[in-house]
């Protein structure tokens, strides 16, 4: 029989003390996360550079390929988190306090981490990158907490967002750059490449700039709230037929909104333009969406392990890959890496360039699998 379908208030505060789901993990949850970080991996560990499948690679500057939707999907993981884990607790009574100093605590632990990862294996602190992913992921954590901590309605948390969304687009076209010039969506010249230019401490990615750097984060931290949106629907008393229809609908709705965005503000991962946050949020809530119905609703859940053993262990999983992929990159007698070396040998089967490069990517996937297998099979769950 289905659940009975209350009315939208439903979704505000009374949701913390009724959620049917404040206590039950869900499968889907893990397995996007495990999928996104799975993706991640293998986007950033090509056999070679050189030879790389266009859509495991970054579109140019506008435009979307599928590898540009792999960090905003974990953004999105992220807020859904914070609304699930943050309701759970403040149903049991514990006060606002206490989890903005966790919060702050698990920050500056993840930006420790994106620290030792930009440093490893060499400790040129003199070459450090501050921003980057894991940067990103610390500063989007840390402020959509907050948020979700003094913004206690999904009503309010989404009219922030698309006020933070129009501000940044505003500011992104109106707004001349100094020593540049008029207002302008171009590499290197743009004004979140200014701020980059003048504010940004540590080495810069592109010389001038930096894709994760300080103007973008701002709609880096929308892609999180989209999350925290999301969330409030998981654990609204909707039935988990209507929560998929949502889910849906909405995701509908944000990736033809961003279509339009599009015309004026294009989309580009590196600017995390306004209409790349309603595309990458829309396409996150479609799969999630998927995702609940397969493995909540349905219980299709024979082939989700070897994801969950990502997903569960997450940031544990990234910082392997970025300690692991060290040992490749030592150079032997002949001047090669051993992952030069392991590569022309997987393209000398006959695989061809991009092919071999693919399944290096895929092989050393397998590779990282084998710590968090161990550790999902002795349930240990590295809590940052």
């Amino acid at each position: 029989m289905p659940e009975t379908i209350t009315p939208a208030p439903s979704l505000d505060q009374s949701l913390i003390k009724n959620s049917v789901v404040a206590s039950k993990r869900l499968l889907s949850l893990d397995v996007m996360r495990g999928i996104t970080i799975a993706g991640m991996i293998i986007v950033n560990t090509p056999g070679s550079w050189s030879h790389v499948y266009p859509p495991l690679q970054h579109a140019e500057w506008h435009g979307l390929t599928p590898t540009d939707l792999v960090f905003p999907f974990f953004l999105f993981m992220v807020g859904v988190s914070i609304t699930l884990a943050f309701n759970k607790r403040l149903a049991k009574g514990v006060s606002k306090k206490p989890l903005a100093t966790k919060t702050l605590k698990r920050t500056l632990i993840i930006f420790a981490l994106a620290m030792f990862l930009a440093l490893f294996p060499e400790f040129d602190f003199a070459n450090l990158r501050v921003a980057g992913v894991l940067t990103r992921i610390a500063l989007v954590y840390f402020i959509c907490s907050l948020i979700f901590l003094q913004v206690r309605t999904w009503k309010g948390i989404a009219i922030l967002s698309a006020v933070l969304l129009v501000a940044y687009w505003l500011m992104m076209v109106l707004i001349p750059v100094p020593g540049v010039g008029p207002a302008n969506l171009e590499p290197g010249t743009n004004l979140a490449a200014w701020l980059d230019s003048v504010a940004m401490p540590g080495r810069l990615y592109r010389e001038t700039w930096d894709p994760e750097g300080l103007l973008s984060t701002i709609p880096a931290v929308v892609t999180g709230l989209t999350g925290i949106l999301a969330g409030y629907l998981i654990q609204s008393k909707n039935s988990g037929e209507h929560k998929i229809i949502w889910m849906m609908v909405v995701g509908t709705a944000l990736c033809i909104l961003a279509y339009f965005w599009n015309q004026v503000f294009p989309v580009n991962k590196n600017l995390w333009s306004s209409s790349y946050v309603l595309a990458s949020s829309g396409m996150a809530a479609l799969l999630l969406g998927c995702m609940y119905w397969l493995i909540d609703v349905q219980k299709y859940q024979r082939w989700t392990p070897f994801f969950v053993a990502f997903g569960m262990n997450a940031i544990t999983a990234y910082v392997l890959h970025g300690v692991l992929i060290s040992a490749f990159m030592d150079y032997d007698g002949d001047g090669k890496t051993l992952r030069a070396e392991s590569y022309e040998a997987l393209a000398g089967l006959g695989l061809g360039a991009e092919l071999a490069s693919f399944v290096w990517a895929l092989l050393y996937l397998l590779l990282c699998f084998i710590p968090v297998w161990i550790m999902y099979k002795k349930k240990i769950i590295v809590k940052i």
